[in-house]
C-alpha cells in the first residue's frame, strides 16, 4: 500500500482527504504545519506528499525546496486557490508534480495522485505541452467503451501563424546536430518542442532523456547528470549511470538550465567541450555522443550578465534559438488544444463528452492563460470531471477564470501584502459599504448592467477575497463575513466558487 503525507493547516481539509484516501486503500498521515510535515518526513518517507501552498508557517514553494533537497524523486502535489495560478506554475517549475485548485474535488485529486505514483513506477509516459497520457487501465476502459473514436497521439502545435513559424524553425534545425536553446513561459510546451526536434532528427531512434534542473538540489544535480561510482559519497550505495550516458547517441534535454549551480555548470562546460565525462568518484573517461537541447524561461545571456549563468556555457549552447509563443498569442489554437485534451480526458475518465459550448469558447479565448498549455489542460480535466452532460458548459469552469476581467487578484507576494485588507468591517463601516467599494470601476473591471447584478458580483468577489485572505479556511472566512458556515458553503456553491 502506498503512503501519502497530507500537509494542510485547515483541519476540515485534512479530515476530508484522510477519510477519502483511506477509503482508496492508501496509508495516510497528516500534518497541520510545514514544520510538522518536515519532521514526519525525516522519520518516515512517504510515496507522495499532498500539501497546501499557503501554510501558517511556511509556503509551499519553500516546503517543496526542503523536500527536494533530500528526496528529489518524491512527487509533491500542491493545493492552491485558482487566483494563485501563477504561483502554482512557478512551484511546478521547481519540481512539483502537479497542482490542484480549490474547491477540492476528491475524484480529481485521486486521478492526479494515481498519475504521480504511476510516474514514479514508470507506468505513465511523461507529459509536456500537449502530450498524450493514458494508463493501462484507461486503455482497457477505452477498448470496452462502444463506438469511441480513435484518439490522436503525439504532440500538436496548432495552425496559427505563430505555430506555423514555430514548426518551421523546428523543421529547419532538427536535421542538424546544433545545440538549441528554447525560450518560453512556464507551461508553454518547451519540452514538447524539444521532443519534436529529436523526433525529426537522425537521432529519432535513440534515447530522449529529459532533466528538470529546477526540480533537483545542487548536491544531486552532478550525480544525475554525470553518474557516480559506488561509495563515492555518503549515500552512494550503488553505481549510478547519469543522464549523459543514458542519452548517449540520442538527445539530452535540460529544462530550466539556469537553475544549475555554478559548480555543476563548470563540470557541464567541460563535458560539452570535450565530449567526455567521468562519473563522480570515478577515474575512467567515458566518450559520449549527445545532442544537447536546453530550455529556460529567462534569457540566458541576461542571467549570465547577473552572474547566475556562465557566459561561456551560454555561447556553447547558443547555436540555434527558438522562442515558444505563449498560449495567449496563439488564440486560434486554443480550442484545437482544448479538444485534443478533452479527447484524452474522455479516455481517462471513461466519458464521452463531445465538446465545449459557445460560452466556454468565448471564455477560453478571452482568458490570458498565465499557466499556458499546462493551465489549459488542468482546466479541461477539471471541467470534464464536473460535467454531467454531453458538452462542457461555463458552469463547469472555475469562477475566477470566467470572471477574470473584473476580479483582481494579487499576482505576487509583494502585491498581496499591499492589497487592501478585507477583514471584518471597520468601526462605522457596514458590509454593504465594503461591497459598494469593491465594485468601483477599475482599469480591468467592467461595469455591471444593473444593481442586482452588481450586488451579486460584489458579494461573490468579497467571498473569494476573504477566502484568499484567510488561506481558504472556510470557518475563519465565515467568522470574518459574519455569517454561519452553512450559509458560506451555500453561497460558494451558488456562485460556483
Amino acid at each position: 500500500m502506498k503512503k501519502i503525507l497530507v500537509i494542510d493547516d485547515d483541519k476540515d481539509v485534512r479530515l476530508l482527504l484522510d477519510r477519502f484516501l483511506k477509503r482508496q486503500d492508501y496509508i495516510v498521515s497528516t500534518a497541520s504545519s510545514g514544520k510538522e510535515g518536515l519532521e514526519m518526513l525525516s522519520k518516515d518517507v512517504p510515496d507522495l506528499i499532498l500539501t497546501d501552498f499557503k501554510l501558517g508557517d511556511i509556503n509551499g514553494g519553500d516546503l517543496l525546496k526542503k523536500v527536494k533537497e533530500k528526496h528529489a524523486a518524491l512527487p509533491v502535489i500542491i493545493i492552491t486557490g485558482y487566483s494563485d495560478i501563477k504561483v502554482a506554475i512557478n512551484v511546478m517549475k521547481n519540481g512539483a508534480f502537479d497542482y490542484v485548485t480549490k474547491p477540492l474535488f476528491p475524484e480529481e485529486i485521486l486521478n492526479i495522485i494515481k498519475k504521480a505514483l504511476a510516474s514514479v513506477d514508470g507506468e505513465v509516459v511523461s507529459e509536456s505541452g500537449v502530450d498524450e497520457e493514458s494508463s493501462a487501465e484507461n486503455k482497457k476502459a477505452v477498448k470496452a467503451a462502444p463506438k469511441k473514436k480513435k484518439r490522436k497521439t503525439g504532440n500538436i502545435f496548432g495552425t496559427s501563424q505563430a505555430s506555423k513559424n514555430l514548426l518551421n524553425q523546428i523543421s529547419l534545425v532538427a536535421p542538424t546536430d546544433f545545440s538549441v536553446i528554447i525560450y518560453g513561459e512556464s507551461g508553454a510546451g518547451k519540452e514538447a518542442v524539444a521532443r519534436e526536434i529529436h523526433n525529426k532528427s537522425e537521432r529519432a531512434g535513440k534515447a530522449f532523456i529529459a532533466m528538470d534542473c529546477g526540480a533537483i538540489s545542487s548536491e544531486l544535480a552532478g550525480s544525475e547528470l554525470f553518474g557516480h561510482e559506488k561509495g563515492s559519497f555518503t549515500g552512494a550505495i550503488t553505481q549510478k549511470i547519469g543522464h549523459f550516458e543514458l542519452a548517449n547517441g540520442g538527445t539530452l534535454f535540460l529544462d530550466e538550465v539556469a537553475n544549475l549551480s555554478y559548480d555543476v555548470q563548470v563540470s557541464l562546460l567541460r563535458v560539452v567541450q570535450e565530449r567526455k565525462l567521468k562519473r563522480i568518484g570515478g577515474n575512467n573517461e567515458i566518450s559520449i555522443d549527445v545532442r544537447i537541447i536546453v530550455a529556460s524561461n529567462e534569457r540566458l545571456l541576461a542571467a549570465a550578465k547577473k552572474g547566475k549563468f556562465r557566459e561561456d556555457l551560454y555561447y556553447r549552447f547558443n547555436e540555434f534559438e527558438i522562442s515558444v509563443p505563449a498560449l495567449r498569442h496563439r488564440d486560434k489554437d486554443i480550442m484545437m488544444f482544448a479538444e485534443y485534451m478533452l479527447d484524452g480526458v474522455n479516455d481517462e475518465l471513461n466519458k464521452d463528452i463531445i465538446g465545449f459550448d459557445n460560452g466556454v469558447v468565448d471564455v477560453f479565448k478571452a482568458y490570458p492563460w498565465h499557466g499556458n498549455i499546462r493551465e489549459l489542460k488542468n482546466v479541461v480535466r477539471r471541467a470534464a470531471l464536473l460535467c454531467q452532460e454531453n458538452e462542457i458548459t461555463v458552469e463547469n469552469l472555475p469562477y475566477e477564470l470566467v470572471n477574470h476581467n473584473h476580479i483582481h487578484f494579487a499576482e505576487s507576494e509583494n502585491e498581496l501584502e499591499e492589497a487592501r485588507p478585507i477583514a471584518a468591517p471597520a468601526p462605522g463601516q457596514s458590509t454593504s459599504e465594503i461591497m459598494a467599494d469593491l465594485i468601483k470601476p477599475t482599469h480591468h473591471s467592467r461595469i455591471p448592467h444593473d444593481l442586482k447584478e452588481a450586488a451579486k458580483e460584489a458579494e461573490a468577489e468579497l467571498i473569494v477575497r476573504t477566502l484568499k485572505e484567510v488561506n481558504f479556511n472556510k470557518s475563519k472566512a465565515a467568522r470574518v463575513l459574519k455569517i454561519d458556515r452553512k450559509t458560506l458553503y451555500n453561497k460558494i456553491k451558488y456562485y460556483n466558487l
